[in-house]
């Protein structure tokens, strides 16, 4: 079920809505009210639902990814962004579930199978290939994430999973801002030169011909004499 509603979810997440805590313009039909214009806690909408579910298995992904990357990785520089991986999405991963708890939403146990298939990928790689094909999956997900964590804020309806989702947005911007730079600086080290290739005997060409000096001009006939 949740693999199936995590694929769906970017399409419903795009929609536009109104930008507002608690979002009355775009309350659930059966949404339990705490007075005229405030949705009683924890009352969710379709956006919530799915915000739940991809925060939750994108921000284990995180996690998993990021450990991999540190057992990987000979770069100074993206183990340290490895390491503010795990601290961050670590600490936004126990805040989503406590907000899960309370309003009683089930979360999915792990990271969802398009993830799963990127860390077997990034399992097969080693040094700088590893190093780039991470940080390129880290500018993904980190651009899906800033995109659903703004549809959470602007068309959501639990106002706590919105207030969390609008600390969040800052942070995930600032990692994927890292990610992106970690990239430029990873792409942009110049290639080996290839030397030049060196003609084999048989194929070697011939020796250009030597040069050919043009003839003298004869000299004159010398006249008769009469």
């Amino acid at each position: 079920m949740f693999p199936r509603m995590i694929a769906a979810g970017w399409v419903l997440l795009a929609a536009p809505a109104l930008a507002q805590i608690g979002n009355p313009g775009n309350l659930a039909p059966d949404t339990a009210m705490q007075d005229a214009a405030t949705p009683a806690p924890h009352q969710r909408n379709a956006h919530d639902t799915l915000s739940y579910q991809l925060l939750a298995a994108g921000g284990m992904a995180e996690v998993a990814l990021a450990q991999l990357a540190l057992d990987r990785t000979g770069s100074d520089e993206l183990r340290s962004f490895a390491e503010m991986m795990v601290r961050d999405h670590s600490d936004a991963n126990q805040r989503l579930a406590a907000l899960a708890e309370a309003a009683n939403v089930p979360l999915p146990e792990g990271p969802d199978p398009e993830h799963q298939a990127m860390q077997e990928r990034l399992a097969g790689l080693e040094g700088g290939d590893f190093d780039l094909a991470y940080i390129r999956g880290q500018i993904t997900d980190h651009q899906k994430t800033v995109q659903l964590l703004s549809a959470e804020v602007t068309g959501g309806q639990d106002a706590e999973l919105q207030r969390l989702a609008a600390e969040l947005l800052p942070v995930v911007q600032g990692h994927l801002d890292s990610a992106r730079d970690i990239h430029a600086r990873l792409a942009g080290i110049s290639p080996a030169v290839s030397p030049a290739p060196v003609a084999r005997p048989d194929t070697a060409a011939p020796p250009a011909p030597a040069a050919v000096s043009p003839a003298p001009p004869a000299a004159p006939a010398a006249p008769e004499t009469p």
